[in-house]
């Protein structure tokens, strides 16, 4: 085995023994090395879901955050009651004061406990926003430039700047290339700033010229087709072979980019297992 990607926290289900799902993601990586944990998902699924599927917390050496929306690092607390202390890797600005706003509508969405409070308890945060290999083979995004018109940020995203609700660019949104024999696997979180524009950023800062696999949220819940039928022709220009698609990716999309990748396309929903 040279990676095993095991899904632990996402919207739906594809084992029928024991496992819950939850609007989220959290994956559970395991390498010949070590194993780590990128994102927690909402909290209510993490604990549950590991022990049925036999991924055991306490052997991570590290936790990696995609970005500071509670359905990503609700279960950072449940995690501490097994491994602490715990190295963080994330973006300073995860901590934003963030809400979901829309007419009448305002519901707090950041990461639902205080930076002193998860220290307290254990976490030892690693802050950065450039691009960096975390450990060998193992790259952080960092901030992803946003280069293409159409990815755009929800403009329901909101953060309190100043004391004002202003539009939330989302900077914080990392995610994870990893080396293997047969090319960069790349993990989502939910893609805020573009699939497209997080892939080509990964080839450009990498030097890689072919991606093997891709998996987690692509946000491309709400695209148009004209959206997808441009992520499309990405996974073509990388040759990409595995796209495991899930949380804010939805049903609709999924079946579109199933109709058109056949065996190439997996729902990453809570029991997916990916391996080299």
């Amino acid at each position: 085995m040279e990676l095993r990607i095991t899904i632990l926290a996402e919207n739906s289900v594809v084992v029928p023994f024991d496992v819950i799902g939850e609007h989220g993601f959290s994956a559970f990586v395991e390498t010949p090395n070590f194993n780590f944990l990128f994102d927690t998902g909402q909290g209510k699924a993490l604990l549950n879901n590991s022990i049925a599927l036999k991924k055991d917390l306490s052997t991570i050496k590290f936790l990696y955050i995609s970005h500071g929306h509670y359905d990503h690092t609700g279960g950072i607390v449940d995690l501490l009651k097994f491994k602490s202390p715990i190295e963080t890797f994330g973006h300073p600005d995860i901590f934003s004061n963030r809400y979901w706003s829309i007419g009448q509508i305002k519901r707090y969405i950041g990461i639902p406990f205080s930076k002193a409070y998860l220290e307290s308890l254990g976490v030892k945060f690693v802050f950065h926003k450039e691009f960096k290999e975390i450990e060998k083979g193992i790259f952080s995004s960092g901030e992803v430039e946003r280069k293409t018109e159409f990815e755009k940020i929800d403009k329901e995203m909101k953060v309190i700047n100043n004391g004002e609700l202003i539009q939330d660019e989302i900077w914080d949104d990392f995610s994870l290339a990893i080396e293997t024999s047969k090319g960069l696997v790349i993990i989502l979180g939910c893609a805020h700033a573009g699939i497209i524009n997080i892939l080509n950023h990964f080839i450009n800062k990498t030097g890689k010229k072919e991606i093997y696999a891709v998996i987690g949220g692509t946000h491309l819940g709400f695209a148009s087709q004209e959206h997808i039928n441009s992520v499309l022709e990405v996974i073509e220009k990388y040759n990409i072979q595995k796209l495991g698609a899930s949380h804010c990716t939805g049903l609709e999309v999924g079946a579109k980019l199933y109709n058109k990748l056949k065996d190439r396309f997996f729902f990453a929903s809570v029991g997916s297992v990916f391996e080299i």
